[in-house]
């Protein structure tokens, strides 16, 4: 009988997955449960009914797989990618994504002063850690990644240690917070405090690769607001002064939010077309939905079938799942195929884009 027992830690969450298969009526069934540890799991099961040995064990494989991939590990500490292929590439720093906050809200959160606001970046996240002589640039998933020399030269001006998050822009980073510096860490500290000793610290040595990332608070925030959004930028993010720096994605809402003016989405590529062209799929509700096509500049190298790419486009047809008008942004290799689903989407009903 196969099982295994996976944990994830991350901040204040610590979850476990468990999965086994079970023989039943002539053949096996994959059992599965997730929940937070020490509470009572949720129960499910991948197959409805009793499938042979090889069949049951090629979805075990695949649900282990997938976990491992998210930084779920055998080990009971829960360390992200512990005992896995990543392992050694795993920095054990997780960084803090965004939930997109609900238009009716985006009004609010301009005109109050507890939340600031800083200009949403069109880059890749990244953080850097600087260690003595040691400069590591870390994505979102935790894990160690190769970065433009000109921020890691940027980096290595600074005398002391630190953690920096920001988003990188060709061969600039993007700073927006800060996490740890000199041996003081800085993630239980409001948002405010470590924004103003973020600010300090880059005031303090030249560093042409790395920009500070402004913050704007009431009643500033709804002029830059509306500059950004005329201005063609990606968005912007809504961030409480009092908030600490929290690891991973609450389940809902969050002291950090992102409001959008263009819409984008993580596709997977299903195959190549002609002329430049490759075809999108999302996963909606475990079943594969197909989202159209994208063609590729000629600066970028055309995606492989099952590559993760990003892609901005106006709307998407409900009826069809296709979007409008696309335009092809880039790879993305920190983003899991779990991740590609359907509700990242902002629809248009199809008739009444018909009747226009």
């Amino acid at each position: 009988m196969d099982s295994i027992t996976l944990y994830f830690r991350e901040g204040s969450s610590d979850k476990v997955y468990q999965a086994i298969i079970q023989p039943q009526g002539g053949g096996h069934m994959v059992h599965f449960a997730y929940g937070r540890r020490g509470s009572t799991l949720t129960t499910s099961t991948k197959t409805t009914s009793p499938v042979d040995y090889q069949t049951a064990k090629s979805i075990f494989d695949k649900l282990v797989r997938e976990k491992t991939a998210k930084g779920y590990t055998p080990g009971e500490d829960g360390t992200p990618y512990q005992h896995t292929e990543k392992a050694a590439k795993a920095t054990g720093i997780q960084c803090q994504l965004l939930n997109p906050v609900i238009e009716e809200r985006v009004e609010d959160l301009i005109h109050d002063r507890e939340h600031w606001m800083q200009e949403k970046m069109d880059g890749r996240r990244l953080l850097i850690r600087k260690e003595g002589s040691f400069i590591t640039g870390i994505n979102r998933l935790g894990l160690g990644v190769s970065i433009p020399k000109t921020i890691a030269d940027s980096a290595a001006r600074y005398r002391h240690d630190f953690l920096i998050d920001g988003e990188a822009v060709g061969d600039t980073l993007h700073v927006f917070d800060l996490l740890f510096i000199s041996g003081e860490d800085m993630r239980t500290r409001a948002f405010a405090t470590r924004y103003f000793r973020l600010r300090e610290m880059l005031d303090a040595f030249e560093h042409p690769h790395l920009n500070l990332v402004p913050s704007y608070c009431f009643p500033e925030k709804k002029e830059w607001f509306h500059r950004f959004k005329e201005a063609g930028k990606e968005g912007v993010v809504f961030k409480h002064v009092e908030a600490p720096y929290t690891a991973g994605r609450p389940s809902t809402g969050g002291t950090q939010l992102k409001h959008k003016f263009h819409e984008t989405a993580s596709f997977i590529v299903t195959k190549l077309n002609d002329k430049r062209s490759v075809s999108l799929m999302l996963w909606e509700n475990g079943k594969v939905r197909l989202a159209g096509n994208v063609t590729i500049p000629p600066n970028h190298d055309i995606p492989k079938p099952g590559e993760v790419v990003e892609c901005r486009y106006l709307y998407a047809f409900k009826e069809s799942g296709s979007i409008y008008q696309p335009v092809f942004l880039g790879r993305r290799d920190d983003i899991f195929h779990e991740e590609c689903t359907t509700s990242q989407l902002k629809y248009k009903a199809e008739s009444m884009q018909l009747a226009a």
